[in-house]
């Protein structure tokens, strides 16, 4: 069950990468005052739990409904983070775009759901790696306990690094945040052949 968890804890760690949400929350929030970028941090982390808590729950039933074997999406899903992963390590710049012309609260709600909450937090990456788990073979309550514990600990990174952008980036600096990414990236490359590899054993086309 450990090993379980470090593996979906990993995999979400990598794929929601807190430390390279620094420059784009630095980018959209920079006109705001301290008590502001709180309230948006506390409202991206909040509307971010809510979408995942939602794929966690109805995963398999999404997947059901629609007819989509779990070793289907697995392959899917490994094709899609190796896609992130190579935007990742070449330092491809995020497609997220925000107007900044809105002010005041209307533009802090505004940030705080777009780009922040999604896509960037719960983005397609994030809940595609929350249904490859919620569809696999381990027993539904484990895997939903296993998934929760491992988002909110996520989320509590998320919530930190945000939190302390303003210093992270001052000690790293956008060299050093980008040096990390690359990194993520590299591991989230392999994590993804593996799940390839995983999907194309649950559909008959490779043997254990």
């Amino acid at each position: 069950m450990l090993d379980l968890f470090l593996k979906i804890f990993l995999t979400i760690f990598v794929v929601m990468d807190p430390l390279g949400a620094v420059p784009l929350f630095i980018s959209v929030a920079g006109g705001l005052d301290e008590a502001q970028k709180r309230a948006t941090i506390r409202k991206a982390i909040v509307i971010s739990f809510i979408v995942m808590a939602l794929f966690i729950l109805a995963g398999r039933f999404i997947l059901g409904f629609f007819g989509i074997s779990p070793g289907a999406f697995s392959v899917a899903g490994g094709v899609l983070f190796f896609l992130m992963s190579i935007d990742m390590l070449f330092g491809q710049p995020k497609r997220t775009r925000t107007s900044t012309e809105e002010g005041g609260d209307d533009y802090t709600q505004s940030i705080a759901v777009f780009p922040l909450a999604i896509p960037y937090i719960s983005g397609p990456g994030l809940i595609t790696t929350i249904m490859l788990y919620a569809a696999g073979p381990t027993p539904a309550l484990e895997t939903t306990l296993l998934l929760f514990a491992s988002v909110i600990l996520c989320l509590l990174a998320m919530f930190a690094s945000l939190s302390a952008s303003s210093l992270i980036l001052r000690a790293l600096g956008r060299t050093g945040v980008s040096v990390i990414e690359r990194i993520m990236g590299l591991l989230l490359s392999g994590l993804s052949i593996q799940f390839v590899y995983e999907g194309l054993v649950r559909l008959g086309v490779l043997r254990a």
